[in-house]
């Protein structure tokens, strides 16, 4: 039975909204600025309204991958700054602490509907503010914040007039697309490398020089989703949300770890697998122990930082960022190469013996507490450890759940799990009581996907999502096609965005500029679109054309039949990828670029040809069509010898100059200098 949609009205426990602050603020621009929140209640909101002739009778409100704090917005800043963006686009800005409690506090409704409640308030106030008829609304949010808008969208009716839910995942996403990453990089930690080089421009075959082992732990990513052109940030992506999500699988199901290795058909059991050759169990003795300050415990004697911890400055600059936890010194250590990550610490003997906590940095003889996720007061428990307790050194659990998908195959919607079915379409792997990833979706959004959203939508999907693999966009498409028919058109769109991750901003998984551009400009274009569609009828960009090819999405090479709203770049080398010069010779870089029909213009051009990361515009800028394409063409003359990857970046924009709906894109091309 299907549950009834909320309304928003007669909620009891949202009857009485309050106001604790209301004034004109002049920074980042001219608003008013509301604070407040529902009397009983943890929930709290913040409006941002412009002023009456900026007003244009619509309010984007954003909801966060997890609940947090309701003002979030106001540590923002350039085209992160959601105030600036809405103001300035004739919207006010509405966010809100989702309730203030991590799932619900038992209730996960309380997610949509705190949000529902907030956006019916800001509609009153802002009906007495501007004397106009109801504000349109619109709800975005990326993530766990892409399933809290679907979910709102969903579960809600006469709320929101459109939803932009972005880098989405599904319900069976969590936590299987972290558990077969990390498994990979395990398999592969060795060869990564060489597949990076292999899938750059001018490279060659990924599975080139893998055993049979490390060729399917690379095929098994990629089937599952994993965009392959990710791996070129392996060392930075890390486990992801996995640390976040493990406490959720232990308590949902509690013997996985000892099934893993103990019960036939699992990778624990196989006898010289890897899992057991990677697998450290191995108790020590805490030898020394060496406070934030710099102080030896029990002795008192200070110590030099660079020689106690025996590391260089990069490690230096690691420890620091836990200066509230000590550093132990182990009497014995793992074999040099050992598999330390999800590495924990159990105490055997002292006064915290019985305690687990999780491993942050290892070097050489010294080991740290992670206090990033772990609620208790570990500074206190820190405390009481002394030299000479015993502790226990293990990832075993770490390693069971690195193929905990495996044996979560769901239904034959999901066809990245095809690779685990047999010829039946039964699970070739012991299966588990139940799909954990339903769960925990269900429990951070209130709501599990059905396709059947209330309002119109656009869905923004990363093509280099490592986290939300872009086929689960595709998935929700095909749920909303299934129950929409042929009227998907009039109230759905899903664009793909080539050379994007999971986050918003170049500057995440480690700041790499030369592989990745930010999907921010589309989004702010995504949401100036659907107001456009919901309020005048403005059709917006058709969806992406694509196919899905075992787990990868593949999109066309031009903008005219990819669609969506990104500008395509094809940079080359006298036609080439890849080209080998020698050093003082001029290379000839030609990139063409080419703007979907209706979504504006070629904007910006700019180089990097060393890896500096300062991207300069240069070159002769030819327009074409009134800017839907450019051709461009720059020389650069390389002064040493090595191999570098020329990278060109592009945006395209509806409104020049703004630089809030700069829509990015880019290439790069392999050059090989020679002496």
């Amino acid at each position: 039975m299907n549950q009834e949609l909320y309304d928003g009205k007669n909620d009891v426990q949202f009857a009485e909204p309050y106001v604790d602050q209301d004034e004109w603020r002049e920074t980042p621009v001219h608003h008013r600025y509301v604070h407040g929140g529902f009397r009983g209640t943890e929930s709290r909101f913040c409006f941002y309204y412009p002023d009456k002739d900026l007003y244009k009778g619509r309010f984007f409100q954003k909801l966060a991958p997890v609940q947090g704090p309701e003002d979030d917005a106001q540590r923002q800043e350039g085209e992160e700054d959601m105030i600036s963006f809405s103001v300035l686009h004739g919207a006010y800005f509405v966010e809100t602490n989702m309730g203030g409690v991590v799932n619900g506090g038992g209730d996960d409704t309380l997610v949509y509907r705190c949000s529902a409640q907030a956006a019916q308030y800001s509609r009153k106030l802002a009906m007495e503010m501007y004397d106009c008829d109801r504000p349109f609304g619109y709800v975005f949010g990326g993530s766990g914040g892409g399933f809290k808008t679907m979910s709102c969208a969903e579960n809600t009716i006469g709320i929101w007039d459109g939803a932009v839910p972005f880098v989405i995942g599904s319900p069976v996403a969590m936590p299987n697309v972290f558990t077969v990453r990390a498994h990979a990089m395990r398999i592969l930690r060795h060869k990564l490398p060489d597949i990076v080089d292999a899938l750059e421009p001018g490279g060659g075959n990924p599975y080139d020089g893998l055993n049979e082992e490390e060729a399917a732990a690379l095929r098994e990513a990629a089937n599952m989703g994993f965009p392959m052109r990710t791996w070129c940030v392996y060392h930075t992506i890390g486990e992801g949300a996995l640390p976040v999500l493990t406490p959720g699988v232990n308590a949902l199901d509690p013997t996985y770890y000892e099934d893993f290795w103990k019960q036939p058909g699992y990778l624990g059991t196989v006898e010289n697998g890897s899992a057991v050759r990677d697998r450290i169990h191995m108790e020590t003795v805490i030898s020394e122990i060496l406070t934030p300050q710099g102080v030896l415990k029990g002795v008192g004697d200070s110590i030099d930082e660079k020689n106690a911890y025996g590391v260089d400055e990069a490690w230096k600059n690691q420890m620091n960022k836990a200066v509230r936890m000590p550093y132990f010194r182990l009497a014995d250590f793992p074999e040099k190469d050992s598999y330390l990550t999800g590495l924990k610490i159990h105490f055997l003997s002292g006064a915290l013996a019985g305690e687990t906590f999780s491993v942050k940095w290892l070097r050489e003889t010294f080991i740290t507490i992670d206090n990033s996720i772990d609620p208790r007061d570990l500074t206190a428990m820190m405390e009481n450890v002394n030299v000479g307790d015993r502790i226990l050194l293990d990832n075993s659990d770490y390693i069971a759940l690195q193929t905990y998908h495996r044996h979560q195959v769901p239904g034959k919607a999901y066809g990245a799990w095809d690779q685990f079915r047999d010829e039946n379409g039964a699970p070739i792997y012991p299966q588990r009581p139940f799909l954990v990833g339903p769960v925990l979706a269900k429990g951070g959004a209130g709501g599990i996907q059905n396709g059947k959203p209330n309002c119109k939508m656009i869905v923004l999907e990363s093509l280099m999502d490592e986290s939300a693999f872009p086929w689960q966009a595709d998935w929700y498409r095909r749920e909303v096609e299934k129950n929409a028919g042929q009227s998907v058109d009039e109230r759905f769109r899903l664009w793909y965005m080539d050379n994007c991750m999971h986050t918003d901003c170049e500057e995440g998984n480690g700041g790499d500029h030369q592989h990745i551009v930010s999907y921010l400009g589309a989004l702010h274009q995504a949401l100036l679109d659907l107001s456009d569609w919901v309020e005048r009828g403005v059709v917006p960009a058709q969806t992406s054309h694509y196919t899905v090819d075992g787990g990868q999405v593949l999109i066309p090479e031009s903008a005219g039949e990819r669609k969506g709203i990104q500008p395509v770049v094809h940079l080359n080398v006298e036609g080439e990828k890849r080209a080998q010069v020698r050093v003082g010779e001029t290379v000839v870089l030609a990139a063409e670029i080419e703007v979907p029909e209706g979504c504006g213009v070629v904007e910006t051009v700019r180089w990097d040809f060393e890896a500096t990361d300062r991207f300069l515009e240069e070159g002769i800028v030819t327009p074409e069509d009134s800017g839907q394409r450019a051709r461009v063409v720059a020389g650069h003359v390389f002064k040493k010898a090595g191999t570098y990857f020329p990278v060109v970046k592009v945006a395209s924009n509806k409104t020049p100059g703004d630089m809030f709906t700069r829509v990015m894109n880019q290439d790069r091309v392999r050059i090989v200098v020679t002496e």
